[in-house]
């Protein structure tokens, strides 16, 4: 039986518009592929994408088969900001006037994080439709806001969203969350424990389908030959704690058969880039397109990610970065204090603690040592793991068994 589902999210968007909030949507797609009825409410302020631009308050569209819905909504340019927070609230005051004769009536709503708000635009659809109410967690808010923001928890911002963030977990009638350990936080909010479910990141088939190959100047600057390389590919800002890995390459710097590259674009770039001039065996690379990074990874040996010691990380990771690394088919090494997942699962890596520079030493040591092939065996078990578990066609069908199954608390 077809399902009329709502997936509601203010940082949600086509691959196409741009690299951000691209899971919920390949899940949707894969359940209107399904037969099922989907409509996807968003707005136009998300950063990280290119959405369309709106001479109206909404703007309907048909895509993939799903009825997507565009809401004007105050632009910001600073992601830490109160204007950011102003914007959030402009979402939720625009819900509230949504033409939703336009929409089917929903049989399920999901409200994602981020904004938290929308959950109250979701308690009330609940009651005026008599449907059921998914909350879908992919950031855990307020926490990182205390554990990584600095904020106080007797902030009265963080005590809001703290009220928010409970009224969703009581009353939802499933809780889903990207992180696998996510039970564990809302049992500690609510104390008692509630069933919650994870549906993580996933693999979109067709964008690993269409790479592209590196220029050939960009390999000859950036690629030292004949030495061992251990890279980070991505964001270079505080949140991606690379301290770590450079500090590493500090301690490693007389072991010139190992060399250490840093590809990306980011807030501390210049300042690292400064820090550590006087290091031969670091190369900081220029961030290449979304299609070419798969290009850097597989001319790399080992591949790093790391974060800061943060109560966030108990409740475990899905990150965009981590299935990049996998699908690349090399060993992952993380610097990670924290619920373990996908790379323990699929043995393709080892974890060291966060923040621990000899820990790391060893462990790059460790894989430069070993036989090549033990590297590549290691590397492929990730590749494999992912294309068996992270389809989004298996995680859409998941979710579809959560929606259907869910049974309201209250």
């Amino acid at each position: 039986m077809s399902t009329s589902i709502w997936y509601v999210s203010k940082y949600v968007a086509p691959p196409g518009s741009g690299t951000a909030g691209g899971r919920g949507y390949l899940l949707m797609k894969e359940l209107s592929l399904m037969g099922h009825r989907v409509a996807i409410i968003t707005s136009d302020s998300n950063q990280l994408a290119e959405p369309p631009h709106l001479e109206t308050g909404f703007l309907f569209q048909q895509v993939d088969g799903i009825q997507l819905c565009w809401v004007r909504t105050m632009k910001y340019s600073v992601a830490k900001s109160a204007r950011r927070i102003l914007s959030w609230l402009h979402f939720e005051w625009r819900l509230l006037w949504l033409p939703t004769h336009k929409l089917p009536k929903p049989d399920v709503v999901v409200v994602s994080s981020l904004s938290l708000l929308t959950v109250l635009n979701g308690l009330w659809w609940r009651i005026r439709y008599k449907c059921r109410l998914v909350f879908e967690v992919r950031d855990i808010w307020p926490l990182t806001l205390v554990e990584e923001g600095g904020f106080r928890p007797s902030n009265p911002f963080v005590w809001s969203l703290g009220v928010v963030e409970r009224l969703g977990y009581k009353y939802a009638d499933a809780i889903v969350g990207t992180m696998p350990n996510l039970g564990e936080h809302v049992q500690r909010v609510l104390g008692y424990p509630m069933p919650t479910h994870c549906i993580p990141m996933g693999i979109d088939a067709e964008a690993f389908a269409t790479l592209e190959c590196l220029p050939d100047d960009y390999e000859a600057t950036y690629f030292p030959r004949g030495k061992f390389v251990v890279a980070h590919v991505g964001s270079i800002g505080i949140t991606n704690a690379l301290g770590t890995f450079l500090d590493c390459a500090e301690a490693m710097k007389d072991q010139l058969s190992i060399h250490f590259l840093v590809v990306g674009d980011g807030d501390l770039r210049d300042a690292y880039r400064n820090k550590y001039a006087h290091l031969n065996n670091l190369t900081f690379g220029p961030k290449v397109s979304k299609a070419m990074v798969q290009s850097v990874l597989a001319k790399c040996d080992l591949l790093y990610f790391s974060v800061h010691l943060s109560k966030v990380w108990q409740y475990g990771q899905s990150l965009n970065k981590v299935i990049d690394y996998m699908m690349a088919g090399k060993p992952v090494v993380a610097s990670y204090t924290g619920y373990p997942s996908m790379i323990n699962e699929a043995n393709c890596g080892t974890y060291v603690p966060a923040g621990d520079v000899a820990a790391l030493v060893q462990e790059v040591h460790r894989y430069a040592q070993m036989d090549p092939q033990e590297r590549l065996l290691i590397g492929a078990r990730g590749k494999a793991w992912l294309l068996e578990n992270r389809g989004y066609p298996k995680l859409a069908n998941e979710y579809l068994g959560i929606m259907s199954n869910g049974v309201r608390h209250s």
